[in-house]
């Protein structure tokens, strides 16, 4: 995401940030009710037909590579049923945001309020499949649309282990042999479906703010006024304190989550460490303090003393956060966001950092940058460039496992528009006369050119 300031670029980086924490399935049954977990039994309307035609597919081993079209409809059924999702939507917006009401987003607030449209279209079917909620005076409002020529793959449902469950359940039933399992698998079934068709929104989504950096330095202080705070609940009532946006709370979650989950392996210890010994010339350490609370440090290669993150230089902790994210955390299929990568990085370390983030879209990470730098948009184009050459072709260059094909890449340019007031979002393509991508931020330099150019006339003509 490009262009100027106050444009909503972390505002959008934000809100999708907030569809992933809403949809991933994943990430709610480790802590929440999944997206369509609120079905009852009881509201499945069972027929006769629709029992034998679930017992018929299920005895095909392995089952068909499409649902049956009669259990199909009633998981479509089910995917539109959505509307009672607005609350919950709504309070993972005003966490996110750090707001108390939705109501608050809307900037240039009108009577039809806000709405976000968001299309998938899966697979080769015809029809997209189309959600849409709308932020009012009232409430947050969500709606689904499920096109009823959309066939439900089995490709990615685990219909081997619902087989299973199936005849286990069924086995057990005495009074109404089948009812009750159709009625658990059907639900089995829409959930997997579900989770399907709104990926990639159902990935994991990790969010690293501009102001990674000032909590990486004072999260010792924060978490300690957190603990006061809780000593004296109940006591008093202490004044009103100010609350966190949710990507910074989550933030800080995770650094105290080390303390307590020290062995985490999900992420690519390779991609971490390529960056501490090309970036940092050293590691990111993390140490165990007395209450079981991580502590980080910085050791130089050679060195047998570390450096507190508070004396080290401003990259080391910039980038530490990354570091710590991409091994803890980020692994293949998930988002990584991050705003401003090039806070207080030279410009030959903002080259070499989107090549190592190129290299993690390489293996497999989504990344989502939000950026004001010429230089992080020249050496991606660059990259795309670089692509084009055949492999053979590219040893003479640096990191060349970090070439990116067009279809890699998306360059968004934000731009503010008068009338009606707002932000245009479009994307641009990659001109290949200029070797970038044409996001005005050129300009700056040519404008401030043009100024010394001007200025040195009058100059010599006072002269």
């Amino acid at each position: 995401f490009v262009g100027p300031s106050n444009t909503g670029k972390s505002y959008l980086a934000m809100l999708i940030y907030a569809m992933h924490r809403f949809f991933s399935e994943r990430r709610r049954r480790h802590y929440g009710p999944g997206l369509w977990s609120r079905w009852e039994d009881d509201d499945i309307d069972v027929s006769d037909e629709a029992i034998n035609a679930l017992s018929e597919w299920m005895k095909e081993d392995p089952p068909g590579d499409t649902v049956p079209n009669s259990i199909a409809e009633l998981i479509r059924g089910r995917l539109q049923d959505v509307h009672s999702f607005g609350d919950d939507l709504n309070d993972e917006l005003a966490r996110c945001f750090g707001i108390e009401d939705t109501r608050d987003l809307i900037r240039h607030r009108s009577d039809k309020g806000a709405s976000v449209d968001m299309d998938w279209q899966v697979s080769d079917h015809p029809g997209p499949f189309h959600y849409k909620f709308t932020l009012n005076r009232k409430n947050v409002e969500f709606g689904a649309l499920v096109p009823d020529t959309l066939l439900l793959s089995t490709g990615s449902l685990d219909t081997r282990r619902m087989r299973h469950l199936y005849f286990l359940r069924y086995e057990r039933e005495r009074d109404k042999p089948g009812r009750e399992a159709f009625k658990t698998t059907l639900n089995d079934l829409s959930i997997a479906a579900g989770s399907y068709i709104v990926s990639p929104l159902s990935r994991l989504a990790y969010y690293l703010p501009a102001d990674r950096t000032g909590v990486m330095h004072a999260h010792r202080v924060v978490v300690g006024s957190l603990i006061a705070r809780a000593a004296r609940a109940g006591l008093a009532q202490g004044p009103t304190e100010p609350v966190l946006s949710g990507v910074l709370a989550d933030f800080l979650e995770r650094l105290i989550g080390l303390g307590s989950f020290p062995r985490l392996s999900r992420g690519d210890k390779d991609l971490s460490e390529r960056l501490e010994r090309k970036m940092l010339r050293g590691a990111i350490v993390r140490e165990e303090s007395v209450i079981g609370y991580p502590e980080f440090s910085h050791r130089p290669e050679g060195w047998e003393r570390d450096i507190p993150l508070m004396n080290s230089s401003s990259m080391v902790s910039e980038l530490a956060p990354v570091v710590l994210y991409l091994r803890h955390f980020v692994g293949r299929g998930d988002v990584l966001i991050i705003e401003e990568p090039e806070s207080h990085l030279h410009p030959e370390m903002q080259v070499e950092f989107v090549r190592h983030l190129a290299a993690a879209v390489n293996a497999g990470i989504r990344v989502m940058l939000t950026t004001h730098s010429e230089w992080v948009l020249e050496e991606l184009a660059n990259l795309v460039r670089l692509s084009e050459l055949p492999e053979s072709r590219r040893k003479d260059f640096v990191d060349t496992n970090s070439a990116l094909t067009p279809d890699q890449l998306g360059v968004w340019l934000f731009e503010t528009r008068k009338s009606p007031k707002g932000t245009v979002v479009r994307e641009i393509p990659l001109d290949l006369e200029i070797g970038n991508f044409p996001s005005g931020y050129d300009l700056v330099a040519t404008e401030t050119y043009n100024r010394w150019a001007e200025i040195s006339n009058l100059i010599r003509t006072r002269r």
